[in-house]
């Protein structure tokens, strides 16, 4: 079997099972998730997860260029975490499924130091650095992206994000921002930048 060929069958296979494990967002415990029956968001998603596969070693996204920023931050306005940010600035801006911004990492690292691939997240600056409007908000997967918000680390805009949770279960959806599943360990600095639910992540 070619390359391509290979590559298919397994964005043809990711879809199938997205397909299956996809909530309609009528149904989804607190986050949104696509319909499945938009051919286009499922194509997209077994896109993303077809492209970021080989990050669950995270050697490679580094040396793909993606970069550590900021702490494990847990959710200042109720349950749940992130783990730790590694972006790749050439992708900031994107809306490309192929080209996620970010790739978000375990708190906790495994017998070799390494930390776990858990989700994937795509970043966009709001234009205006107004965080009262909304007028730019991007949209994937037919959802709408989160934000507008401040920025989580020194030199972040303000910025809309959109998360995807391909690699770790969330209990309140795979597009949810924060993973109620997930703690921050207790250091010094664990949670996000302080902003109101409105226009924050919530």
């Amino acid at each position: 079997m070619t390359a391509r060929h290979l590559k298919t069958a397994l964005t043809c296979a990711a879809a199938a099972s997205l397909a299956l494990t996809v909530v309609p967002a009528s149904h989804a415990v607190e986050g949104p998730a696509p319909d499945p029956r938009n051919h286009r968001a499922m194509r997209d998603m077994a896109i993303a997860i077809a492209v970021t596969a080989k990050y669950v070693d995270e050697r490679l996204a580094i040396k793909d260029g993606y970069v550590k920023h900021g702490e494990c931050m847990n959710n200042p306005f109720g349950a749940g975490s992130m783990g730790f940010h590694y972006v790749k600035d050439a992708y900031w801006g994107s809306t490309d499924p192929s080209r996620p911004t970010a790739l978000v990492y375990s708190a906790e690292t495994d017998e070799h130091g390494r930390r776990k691939l858990q989700a994937v997240e795509w970043m966009v600056t709001d234009r205006d650095q107004d965080l009262k409007t909304a007028d730019d908000r991007p949209t994937m997967f037919g959802l709408p992206f989160d934000g507008p918000m401040p920025g989580h680390w020194k030199g972040m805009p303000k910025h809309y994000d959109l998360h995807m949770w391909a690699y770790k279960h969330n209990p309140a959806g795979r597009f949810h921002n924060w993973n109620t599943a997930l703690t921050c360990p207790k250091t010094k600095k664990t949670t996000a930048t302080t902003t109101t639910p409105a226009h924050g992540h919530h």
